[in-house]
């Protein structure tokens, strides 16, 4: 038998012209075909260790998923996906599956590692072309209920997880539209809204209950979540939405935005349609975002397609230490965003209507590492230059919404705000209120999120049905 010739390196992904893309909010990568999707689940060893596994938050069994796209069992490898992860088309789309499973893929020891982010993507398009559906039925009802507070990546897993186990479930979505940093913080040229609410739509049929336009820490507080509507339990997945400045000249003036305001007038409000829909667009001829990371990226590409004729992407390290994925800055730059590293801004500067009309910057230079094991950048004297632009979004980091814990005096939090959760579970010293996700880590990931809403449904799950909930302790499952 002839030994198979192995593919070293991974099939390119299809792409928009970048021209073209520039300009629109379609969708950047298009997908693989059929016979690519098989020829690159073909490139799996199928290794004995399984080490992608071991690098999948929500535990996907990857292997077998990919040996059944090579076999054409499409639909099989649909419910493989969905045995483990309730979103598939968008963790193909977003997730950083070069830091996670195909970090540990054993064919990247020596070539490209196997992209299984681009086959689960496939994966979950295929199974939606051909209406392929996730039919298995939950367990039977318990009797118990659960509210879940935020409907973004944490919150919709674990709503998913406790409704497969026959719990009734119940998200509170303080926007007017459920998915959290899936609608609000992610372009819709790379994660179409679509496909949020193609696999939201998949929790309603699991009878998961989605309430929009509740704020929890005004409609109700988390006690009232108890005590009024009789919840036995509690999960918040609220994530980091309080947007972080610099303490520098000129943030108030007109012009200058935060990361999340910029990017949920365009993705959640829609104002890329504008006079379409009712949110006008910040538009500007120069536009220049402050940041190195996925939302920096996704803020500066997104001023592009509003029509700007400059874009800069202001970063105060190298590339080395920027922590958008590598694919995300290629792109940027294939798009036109001209990226400024090792700057910093020191003030924004006024027009004659205190508006904005330059960014003023210093340049650094690396020199120790910081807490974070990252070279911290340090400011060069004299080194300062202006950059002339109109618009300037900052896009450095999100803290945690003060709401809950202002609302809720004895859920304890740390200095930074986030709820203090434990690790393995998301229980929390407050009985029978769990958390998980930004909310408790910080700005991450939306697998990080997801793996979190996973840990907390089966620590919930035990909660509930202990015999006797008093006795229940992080440890215990």
């Amino acid at each position: 038998m002839a030994k198979k010739i192995l593919q070293k390196t991974k099939n390119p992904m299809p792409l928009q012209d970048p021209v073209e893309r520039a300009r629109n909010f379609e969708e950047v990568a298009l997908g693989y075909p059929v016979d690519l999707a098989v020829l690159e689940a073909q490139r799996c060893i199928q290794c004995k260790n399984e080490p992608c596994i071991a690098g999948c938050p929500v535990e996907i069994d990857i292997p077998e998923f990919i040996r059944q796209v090579a076999e054409r069992d499409f639909e099989g490898a649909f419910r493989t996906l969905m045995d483990r992860n309730v979103l598939p088309a968008v963790c193909g789309r977003v997730c950083p599956q070069e830091e996670q499973c195909e970090a540990r893929c054993t064919l990247g020891v020596k070539f490209e590692p196997v992209a299984i982010g681009r086959l689960e993507r496939f994966v979950a398009d295929y199974a939606n072309l051909v209406k392929f559906t996730d039919d298995t039925p939950p367990q039977p009802p318990t009797g118990h209920r659960v509210a879940v507070v935020g409907s973004g990546p944490a919150g919709l897993t674990v709503a998913a997880d406790l409704a497969k186990l026959g719990h009734q479930v119940t998200i509170f979505e303080a926007l007017h539209k459920a998915g959290g940093v899936l609608v609000y913080g992610i372009p819709e040229f790379r994660l179409p809204k679509s496909i949020v609410e193609r696999e939201i739509d998949g929790l309603r049929r699991l009878g998961v209950e989605i309430r929009t336009n509740h704020v929890i820490g005004q409609t109700f507080t988390v006690d009232e979540l108890f005590t009024e509507l009789g919840f036995e339990a509690v999960f918040i997945g609220t994530g980091a939405g309080l947007p972080s400045f610099p303490r520098i000249p000129g943030i108030n003036l007109i012009g200058v935005y935060s990361a999340n305001e910029y990017l949920t007038r365009s993705n959640l409000m829609k104002a890329y349609l504008f006079p379409a829909t009712d949110t006008p667009a910040i538009r500007g001829r120069r536009v220049a975002v402050i940041g190195g990371g996925n939302t920096a990226m996704d803020a500066v590409r997104t001023s592009l397609r509003l029509g700007a004729e400059h874009a800069y992407l202001i970063y105060r390290r190298t590339r080395k230490e920027m922590p958008a994925r590598a694919e995300e800055i290629e792109h940027a730059e294939e798009e036109g965003v001209e990226i400024i590293m090792l700057a910093a801004p020191t003030a924004i500067l006024a027009d004659e209507r205190a508006r904005v009309r330059a960014v003023r910057c210093i340049r650094m230079e690396l020199g120790e590492p910081d807490a974070s094991g990252r070279r911290s950048p340090v400011p060069q004297a004299g080194s300062e230059f202006d950059l002339d632009v109109d618009i300037v979004v900052f896009a450095i980091g999100q803290g945690a919404n003060p709401l809950i814990r202002n609302t809720t005096p004895d859920l304890p939090v740390n200095k930074w705000g986030n709820i203090i959760a434990d690790e393995g579970t998301g229980a929390t010293q407050k009985a029978g209120v769990f958390a998980g996700g930004d909310i408790v880590t910080g700005g991450a990931t939306v697998i990080s999120a997801m793996g979190a809403g996973r840990r907390a449904a089966r620590a919930i799950d035990a909660y509930l049905r202990a015999p006797s909930s008093d006795g229940f302790s992080p440890t215990d499952v």
